[in-house]
């Protein structure tokens, strides 16, 4: 008997005509997670579905090391291309956020978020053909991930200087590829680290000490992460606190230092509903807060020109409480809140 093996060819996926966001707030944004989500089909169907939430924003990490992974200028865009594509034709504004070291680029034994100095070079090489490349799809480029954090800077004592250094680098390199791109800077955690502690730096800390490493040229927008913890969004700011308020402070420090006319972009932040973590809140509450945080950044806050909470699908359960962040399960199930945002952007 022979047996004759048959595959099922990859279903055609097509951009579609093209769409646009229709919802009362221009602010309203989302962080998706695109960047280990291999199926386009997927892609295409998670923006659908912001922009029918009407999500008129995305942040999407676009990883140096997925493009170059063996070499420099390597050039594997195939996954970055399919995103963007899809993206624009849904009609989003995609805000890029670049990092992810490959291995040629860092020592033996350290993570893809060791970037020493010697290599500052490549790393804004690669900034500089993803903002030629995309030159045409996106506007803002966010330059690294929460530096202040020692688990983001390779697991090394954070260095507010050495951020400040490959900051401008890729600043330079991002102007030469597109003199009109906006260059974001920071991503901050908000995190009231002690001074001296290893695992990190206090946000407003490590803002001033890039204002006192030179950093002002070197970015047009300050990306925030917000993060709401148990506190409503109207809870007000403290320096001792981390609340969705904290956004606040970061913009007083912009405005001592002379740059209070730079916006913000609020890259990352939220609220989480996991029934027992202790910095959760109830499902009600978490719609409650995230559609009050939507309007009053567009109320009250006009330096913020986004928010983008975190985080709208991911392509596999984490099976942790990072789970309750999302909008939508991976099964393109839209939850609660998803709804709701969905109503609320509709002016319901």
């Amino acid at each position: 008997m022979v047996w004759a093996l048959t595959v099922s060819p990859k279903p055609l996926v097509t951009l579609g005509p093209q769409q646009t966001v229709q919802s009362i707030n221009p602010k309203l944004g989302v962080h998706t997670r695109l960047t280990d989500e291999v199926e386009e089909w997927k892609i295409k169907r998670t923006l659908e579905m912001v922009r029918e939430m009407g999500a008129s924003w995305i942040v999407e990490y676009f990883p140096w090391a997925y493009v170059e992974p063996n070499r420099p200028g390597e050039g594997q865009w195939q996954h970055s291309d399919q995103v963007i594509r899809h993206a624009k034709a849904q009609g989003l504004t995609v805000v890029a956020r670049l990092g992810f070291v490959p291995q040629w680029a860092r020592p033996k034994e350290t993570t893809p978020l060791y970037l020493a100095e010697t290599h500052y070079e490549d790393f804004g090489n690669y900034v500089y053909e993803f903002v030629k490349r995309y030159r045409t799809e996106v506007d803002s480029i966010v330059i690294w991930n929460e530096p202040n954090l020692s688990l983001e800077w390779g697991f090394r004592p954070v260095d507010p200087v050495a951020y400040t250094k490959m900051l401008a680098v890729a600043y330079r390199r991002a102007k030469e590829a597109n003199p009109d791109v906006q260059v974001l800077a920071g991503a901050l955690a908000p995190t009231l680290a002690p001074r001296g502690s290893e695992w990190g730096m206090d946000d407003l800390a490590f803002l001033q000490a890039m204002y006192d490493a030179g950093a002002a040229p070197y970015f047009d927008v300050l990306a925030v992460h917000a993060y709401g913890g148990k506190f409503p969004p109207d809870e007000p700011a403290a320096p001792d606190v981390i609340n969705f308020a904290r956004t606040e402070l970061l913009h007083d420090v912009m405005v001592r230092n002379g740059d209070g006319q730079k916006p913000v972009m609020i890259t990352e932040g939220g609220w989480n509903d996991h029934p027992r973590w202790t910095r959760a809140v109830r499902p009600g509450q978490r719609i409650e807060y995230t559609l009050r945080a939507y309007q009053k950044a567009l109320e009250e806050w006009p330096w913020v020109i986004a928010v983008a909470p975190w985080a709208f699908r991911y392509p596999a359960p984490t099976r942790t409480y990072q789970d309750y962040y999302t909008f939508v399960t991976p099964e393109f199930q839209p939850k609660a809140i998803y709804l709701e945002a969905q109503s609320y952007a509709a002016g319901r």
